[in-house]
């Protein structure tokens, strides 16, 4: 080998000593030529990064609680139609006691007043005794009445 000798006694060690540091990974630069590139980011784009992932997480879960919301405001109408139904029913002439999970059927006579039969509207004859189909049902459990059909 040959090359320039190194003289140890002319090295200052406190001057070299500057140019080192105890904790090289906490340094904001790379401390050698070997180190990983360290790049500087653009903090408005991460930022913008990160607002944009929320407002999509965030519309995603407003969507969900609006169909959350919507479910349960038609289970509220279906209640409500039931609890109409069932109090025009037990308003109306029945000339049978009704049987849980049955089928049936309220009409409208022609002078307005309500009743229930167990004949379909198909299944009348030439002479039918109605003026208006209003409803199929069923008596559930509970004693309200399930809307099969209803005449639109």
């Amino acid at each position: 080998m040959t090359g320039k000798k190194i003289d140890v006694d002319r090295i200052d060690l406190d001057r070299m000593k500057e140019k080192t540091t105890d904790n090289p990974g906490m340094l904001p630069y790379a401390h050698h030529s070997g180190s990983a590139i360290i790049k500087p980011e653009d903090k408005g784009k991460i930022t913008g990064r990160a607002v944009a992932a929320m407002h999509s997480q965030t519309d995603m879960q407003m969507a969900q609680i609006y169909d959350q919301m919507r479910l349960l405001a038609d289970q509220a109408k279906k209640i409500q139609s039931r609890i109409e139904v069932s109090e025009r029913i037990y308003q109306a002439s029945i000339a049978f006691e009704p049987l849980i999970n049955h089928r049936y059927f309220l009409y409208q006579k022609g002078d307005g007043t309500d009743f229930m039969s167990m004949i379909a509207p198909e299944e009348w004859g030439r002479k039918k005794d109605w003026a208006t189909f209003i409803a199929e049902v069923k008596l559930l459990a509970d004693h309200t009445w399930d809307i099969l059909r209803e005449n639109s």
